[in-house]
């Protein structure tokens, strides 16, 4: 086998260093293209919140449960009212409900705005784990 010619001049062939980029930025543009026209076509994610409708009877008694700024909380019922602790909540709660059946008693939680939401969360839940039926919150209305 005869050796290979050395090019005219007599130098070798280099190896190429660079990297093409042509084919990779027609990638991109094409990628580019596809995604701002199937953009506009996708719907945007929106929530459809349930709507409430009027209790079929409104309660006899409503329970208010009081969370103050501090994180106080307060039992109110028929102008009365006593302070109350996150772990007794419950069972005062069904103490005033007394032998009322849970359709025709109500309660009521009354946060102030500041108060963290985690706080009326765990009311809510102190509530629920004690067998409180009937819990709703409190808002205040736009004039």
């Amino acid at each position: 086998m005869p050796a290979p010619m050395p090019r005219a001049g007599g130098r070798r062939r280099r190896p190429i260093n660079e990297i093409n980029m042509v084919p990779f930025i027609d990638v991109m543009l094409v990628l580019l293209i596809i995604f701002m026209v199937t953009a506009p076509l996708m719907a945007p994610s929106q929530i459809e919140l349930p709507s409430v409708g009027r209790a079929a009877r409104t309660p006899d008694q409503v329970i208010q449960v009081l969370v103050r700024r501090d994180g106080v909380l307060e039992l109110r019922q028929d102008q009365r009212s006593e302070a109350a602790t996150l772990d007794t909540v419950a069972q005062q709660v069904r103490t005033a409900q007394g032998s009322r059946p849970p359709a025709t008693s109500a309660v009521v939680i009354s946060a102030d705005r500041n108060v963290p939401y985690e706080t009326v969360v765990r009311v809510m839940d102190a509530l629920q784990r004690g067998g409180v039926q009937r819990v709703g919150l409190a808002v205040q209305t736009l004039p």
